[in-house]
C-alpha cells in the first residue's frame, strides 16, 4: 500500500524546504519511492530517488509518530491524496499559501 505525507518543518533553516511531501510503500519498511522537496517561495524539487547515494536507508515515520514529535517539536505531518502528489510532482510548483 502506498501512503502520501505532507511534512511541515516549522522554522526550517533558510535554504532548505518547509514542507516535504513523501510518496511511502507501507509494505516495504516504509520506504519512500519518491518526494518532493517544497520551499518558502513556492518552488519544488523532485526527488525521484530518495536514497540515491546514501549511506544509510531511513524508513519514513508514520504520521503519529510525526505528530507524537518523536523525530522533534518542529514538524507535523498529515496524509494527503496522490492526485496532490501527483499535479505537485508534474507541475512542479506547490501552490497552497504558507
Amino acid at each position: 500500500m502506498i501512503e502520501y505525507i505532507r511534512l511541515f518543518w516549522d522554522d526550517a533553516p533558510e535554504g532548505e524546504p518547509t514542507i516535504i511531501l513523501y510518496e511511502v510503500d507501507t509494505e516495504n519498511a516504509r520506504l519512500a519511492l519518491r518526494s518532493i522537496d517544497v520551499f518558502a517561495d513556492g518552488s519544488t524539487r523532485n526527488i525521484p530517488d530518495l536514497y540515491d547515494g546514501a549511506i544509510e536507508i531511513t524508513p519514513i515515520p508514520t504520521v503519529e509518530e510525526l505528530n507524537a514529535h518523536v523525530w522533534g517539536e518542529e514538524f507535523h505531518a498529515c496524509i494527503i491524496e496522490q492526485a496532490e502528489f501527483e499535479a505537485i510532482w508534474e507541475s512542479r510548483f506547490y501552490s497552497v499559501a504558507f
